[in-house]
């Protein structure tokens, strides 16, 4: 039985490209959550007006993968203390934030934020809250590193990203 994970980091792209190489993780969506407009376009999401974050949307095994690991990788991809941005994007689209699906998604959640706070040198400012709506980002977002690996924000921003996880999570690889 799978259960599922709602997960922004800053650009969908680099959050995608991640858990994607992830053992134990079944499948990977990009799309937005946390907003109040139905349906949105990823042109009004960047343009900061839906509230919606780009998000990333998990199908994991928990018997392969705990929930309790993907939240280890998930600060360890992106900069949890740096609010609405990542980088420079600069946005709440881009905001550090946990869509948790039930109250032991939360309290694990709660917990993992505590015991980063003891990682990073400034305060973790990622939201946490209940997932709401989630909408499927445009297909053409979807596995957008595998088919565009040398476009300029791949090849400078999502890379990197993803060499630092292979290095460190070695282990949690396909």
């Amino acid at each position: 039985m799978t259960e599922t994970a709602i997960l922004g980091g800053g650009c969908f792209w680099c959050t995608e490209a991640v858990y994607m190489e992830v053992k134990g993780v079944t499948s990977v969506e990009s799309g937005y959550a946390g907003g109040h407009v139905e349906h949105p376009t990823y042109e009004q999401v960047c343009a900061g007006e839906t509230g919606h974050a780009e998000v990333v949307r998990l199908a994991f095994d928990p018997a392969v993968i705990s929930y309790r690991d993907l939240l280890e990788i998930f600060f360890t991809i992106h900069d949890p203390t740096t609010l609405n941005r990542q980088g420079n994007d600069v946005g709440t689209q881009y905001r550090s934030v946990i869509f948790y699906q039930s109250p032991q998604q939360e309290a694990m959640a709660r917990q993992v934020v505590a015991e980063m706070a003891h990682v990073w040198d400034a305060p973790i400012v990622t939201e946490l809250a209940p997932a709401g709506v989630f909408y499927k980002a445009e297909d053409y977002h979807q596995d957008y590193f595998r088919q565009h690996p040398l476009q300029g924000y791949c090849a400078f921003v999502v890379a990197p990203k993803l060499e630092k996880f292979r290095k460190t999570y070695a282990n949690r690889l396909r």
